[in-house]
């Protein structure tokens, strides 16, 4: 079975209106995009090794008769979730497909943010996960510095705006 065609419709939802447009094929082997993306996997790598990390710690509790937070679990299932979207879009970005990176630089932009505010809320998590939450978003800030360098920014230009149907796209009438 051939896995491309149920990528693509998955693509065509996640990417929305520029989910088939590619970087030119020089810019997406260029050796700098290619290092860029070696560093970002192995940044979600270890991204990941946190969250399971992070679930392990909440199971050895459990079994050893502590209660585990609710809130716990939720947070740790959220960071895989998180993590495995973005594996996908740093996948599907390396192949040369704009709206993937586009996504993977917004969300690694934002995630930090909104897991620096949660950690900040005073006994919603144990000492153990907030310092979790603080490492991985440090992780994944590490992952858009790379996204906004002046290099990966030339290599995938935003897509040109595309003229509304029934207006001239030089005198918008």
């Amino acid at each position: 079975m051939r896995i491309e065609p149920l990528l693509r419709r998955l693509d065509r939802v996640a990417g929305g209106r520029h989910a088939d447009r590619t970087i030119a094929p020089e810019s997406r082997e260029h050796p700098r995009t290619r290092r860029a993306f070696i560093v970002i996997t192995w940044l979600l790598v270890v991204e990941f090794l946190i969250g399971a990390t992070a679930v392990a710690i909440a199971v050895a509790l459990q079994l050893n008769g502590q209660p585990v937070q609710w809130a716990v679990w939720m947070r740790a299932a959220v960071v895989l979730g998180m993590t495995v979207t973005l594996f996908y879009f740093a996948w599907r970005a390396q192949r040369g497909f704009y709206w993937a990176y586009s996504r993977l630089r917004l969300f690694s932009k934002i995630f930090p943010i909104v897991t620096l505010v949660i950690a900040a809320i005073p006994g919603l998590y144990p000492f153990w996960m907030v310092t979790e939450q603080i490492v991985y978003s440090l992780i994944l800030i590490g992952v858009s510095d790379y996204l906004d360098s002046d290099h990966m920014r030339a290599a995938f230009p935003r897509p040109p705006k595309r003229a509304k149907s029934g207006l001239d796209a030089t005198t918008g009438a």
